[in-house]
């Protein structure tokens, strides 16, 4: 899953010469990174907008689906299946030697996605069923399209991705069939976190140690990070293991022991990175922190399910969707658009700035629930470090992803 970054500004040929894209299209419409990441960016901020006048009362949607699970759907399945689809569309074509889905057919799949947004938006008028329905389509049709693109490429080793895909996509369903059913998502939204997270693993268990690597190669001497062996296999099944019982019995005891070993198996992986060694580099050292917030999240989660006092699961729950997604997936996002529009990969002062705003994002809605007293200011400040993250990712990378510049 690294192509989509390990080429970046390798022009517009693939391994074996074969021409990336046809001429003609519009600059946006080139490469799927530049919609969806554009579409992530401006939605990850614009429903963060939405969460904070629905919690204000300043207005009203979504009433007939249950706010907290349209906030919850809208940043677990919205927001992170146009990175993923940005992220998936720009690989492929590396993977497979084949032609990127560009032109009327990406915007065609944009729009899909943007219409499940829309859906979600209006399910007051026109029903939460009939929002969903819209909703679920997307999915659905990203994992057909990914299993075409794979099975003519005959590019069968990442046949395991379109199993990563539908799983989501199913997690998405049975997301809105427990809403529909019972007013409320619980272990839909669990397994559907599970997922994300065990996506973060693979892929960030793969990109971060090798641009790492990369990078302090060209340093010179010195610790280098540990290559892809049998204790990452080890530790991701542990982590793997932990949050399959924690989706299914997430009070139980055996949950909240298995978080805290899948902690200490993540935290060692990190720990064989060499990170410390990138404070030089924003660019790769937030991708450490990115991923330092798996076994965070996990260390948590596992206190609370183990009844430690004061240590709600919502903090838990945070440390991987406002640390480990939005750091992660912004590390991706701001790297593979300055790489793949021929730009420098230099951290200006507005990636700093992206940075910085997200992890105070993340930092004070973990905290948030340890401090009854300031929880309000909090929470308000969480949503104010977001919004200024991805209100300055759709300013300043917004331009480069609609200009002409190569891709």
């Amino acid at each position: 899953m690294t192509s989509l970054l390990d080429q970046e500004g390798a022009g517009n040929r693939p391994r074996g010469g074969i021409p990336r894209l046809k001429p003609g299209y519009a600059p946006f419409l080139s490469y799927g990174f530049r919609p969806f990441f554009l579409g992530a960016g401006v939605w990850a901020c614009a429903a963060m907008v939405l969460w904070i006048g629905l919690m204000s009362g300043g207005w009203s949607i979504a009433n007939g689906y249950g706010l907290i699970a349209w906030h919850a759907h809208e940043f677990l399945f919205g927001y992170v299946s146009a990175v993923l689809c940005g992220f998936l569309l720009t690989a492929i074509p590396n993977w497979t030697g084949q032609m990127p889905i560009q032109g009327g057919s990406l915007l065609a799949l944009f729009l899909l996605w943007a219409t499940g947004r829309l859906a979600m938006l209006g399910a007051d008028f026109i029903g939460a069923s009939v929002a969903a329905a819209f909703d679920c389509l997307f999915l659905f049709v990203l994992a057909a399209v990914i299993l075409r693109e794979i099975v003519t490429g005959r590019n069968w080793r990442n046949l395991k991705v379109v199993v990563l895909v539908a799983t989501f996509a199913f997690a998405n369903l049975a997301f809105h069939v427990e809403v529909l059913v019972s007013g409320a998502a619980d272990a839909a939204l669990r397994a559907a976190l599970a997922v994300i997270v065990g996506l973060i693993m693979l892929v960030g268990g793969r990109i971060t140690p090798s641009f790492t690597r990369n990078w302090l190669a060209r340093q010179g001497q010195g610790r280098l990070p540990a290559r892809l062996d049998r204790f990452d296999m080890a530790a991701i099944g542990v982590c793997a293991a932990a949050l399959v019982v924690w989706v299914v019995v997430p009070q139980s005891p055996a949950a909240g022991i298995l978080l805290l070993a899948a902690a200490a198996a993540q935290a060692a992986r990190l720990a064989r990175w060499a990170g410390e060694r990138t404070w030089r580099e924003p660019l790769v050292l937030v991708l450490h922190v990115g991923y330092a917030f798996v076994p965070v999240g996990a260390l948590i989660l596992g206190l609370s399910t183990l009844g430690v006092a004061g240590l709600p699961q919502s903090g838990a729950l945070h440390a991987w969707t406002t640390g480990a997604i939005g750091v992660m997936t912004l590390a991706v996002m701001t790297r593979a658009t300055l790489g793949h529009t021929g730009r420098d990969l230099r951290a200006t002062l507005p990636t700093l700035l992206i940075y910085g705003a997200v992890l105070v994002a993340a930092a004070t809605r973990i905290a948030a629930p340890l401090v009854p007293s300031l929880y309000p200011e909090l929470l308000i400040l969480a949503a104010v470090g977001w919004i200024v993250a991805f209100g300055t990712f759709v300013l300043v990378y917004g331009p480069m992803l609609v200009s002409a510049k190569q891709a």
